[in-house]
């Protein structure tokens, strides 16, 4: 009887029988590639050999950027707490001037500065002065990325221990009080409805300006933006076509406040916006065109595939749907679709990205067809899928 040779291995996998599988050309050479990166002689050959000298750097630097980059993210978090960006608005400043207004000793002042220096959040100018970087500059363009950055508070604390969330997934973890639809019966004390809207609606605009671009709706007499918040998509998309009516429907204190800013926008002859739960109440009718921006993500296959089948309902044959939202295996892109979203999702407890095949997939299942692409001018912010009901 032959006996199988002896598993040598140490560490997590000791003792676990070997994994035999067949391999791929493909496989073969990747595995050789690693092989030689992970050899301590290689790596030293390759840093010092002039043709590869770059790449060997650029790799450690890499490398080391994912080791520290908590820290950094902890320096914009200081940034924005602090108001330091708005500080510098006004222009180059001293360290004694903004030790002063940030209420921090001098050392501490001049050691964050440096630090948001180093990430170009703020600027040396020399002698002492500081001024905006060119990212602080962004930043200041954008406010909704601060209001990302100080939401950002409960993730960090979720992925305290990643491998413990890994384990549990989202159950107990702060975000998944936060969200109203993932805290499962929790009693949301993360997140008043009032906060969470707030922080959709201030990110908004621009998403709102990329899908609007991608696909004009003047050729649409009625839009129902599902989830839409406080109703700053619908709102942009009534101002850029006005024969254009919307409605949007969103939980009932939400719905509330869109209604509000349809109002103080001149918008309520026009607009309209329903309180209900679109997973479990019938959706309102009479739009030629859904729009589901940054709502399916949101929600595991048999939640998306019911809203999907929900909007097929709603829609008349001739109906469009939108469905937008940033999308794993985006080109140029990929951390942010399946490593940013991917473990925000696990701490939140509903939902995971997609590529754009498998949102095709599940609008098919759903009963669309003329399922299409749409480019967008920023695809790491949104990509855009365009469907029409099966007939």
């Amino acid at each position: 009887m032959t006996r199988p040779a002896p598993d040598r291995r140490t560490g997590p996998g000791a003792g676990l029988p070997a994994i035999r599988q067949r391999t791929t050309l493909r496989d073969r050479v990747l595995d050789l590639r690693d092989r030689l990166l992970a050899d301590p002689g290689f790596q030293r050959w390759a840093a010092r050999f002039p043709p590869t000298r770059w790449i060997a750097r650029r790799r450690a630097r890499t490398l080391f950027d994912l080791c520290a980059g908590f820290v950094y993210t902890q320096v914009l978090a200081a940034c924005v707490e602090l108001g330091l960006f708005d500080l510098l608005r006004a222009g180059p400043q001293t360290v004694a001037e903004l030790s002063e207004r940030l209420s921090l000793p001098p050392p501490a002042t001049e050691r964050l500065l440096r630090a948001a220096s180093s990430l170009r959040l703020a600027s040396d100018r020399g002698g002492d002065r500081f001024g905006l970087g060119e990212l602080g500059a962004a930043l200041i363009g954008n406010p909704g990325i601060a209001d990302m950055v100080r939401h950002h508070r409960l993730l960090y604390a979720d992925l305290g221990d990643p491998v413990a969330l890994l384990r549990r997934g989202g159950r107990g973890t702060r975000l998944s009080r936060y969200w109203p639809y993932a805290a499962d019966g929790d009693d949301g004390a993360e997140r008043p409805e009032s906060d969470y809207s707030a922080l959709m609606s201030a990110s908004q605009p621009l998403i709102a300006e990329e899908v609007l671009d991608a696909y004009p709706l003047g050729r649409h007499r009625c839009l129902l933006d599902l989830g839409g918040g406080e109703g700053r998509f619908a709102a942009a998309a009534a101002a850029r076509w006005p024969d254009l009516r919307v409605m949007l429907f969103d939980l009932p204190p939400v719905a509330a406040r869109a209604r509000a800013r349809f109002r103080s926008d001149g918008l309520g002859d026009r607009a309209d916006a329903v309180g209900g739960d679109f997973l479990r109440d019938p959706l309102p009718e009479g739009a030629d065109v859904v729009s589901l921006v940054r709502i399916v993500h949101d929600h595991d296959d048999a939640g998306a595939l019911r809203l999907l089948g929900a909007v097929r309902a709603a829609l008349p044959p001739d109906g469009t749907l939108l469905l937008a939202e940033p999308m794993a295996g985006t080109a140029g892109a990929e951390p942010v679709g399946d490593a940013y979203f991917g473990f925000y999702l696990l701490a939140m407890g509903s939902g995971r990205p997609r590529t754009a095949a498998e949102l095709a997939d599940l609008l098919r299942a759903a009963g669309f067809r003329d399922i299409r692409a749409v480019a967008t001018r920023m695809p790491l912010l949104v990509r855009l899928i365009v469907a029409r009901p099966a007939g």
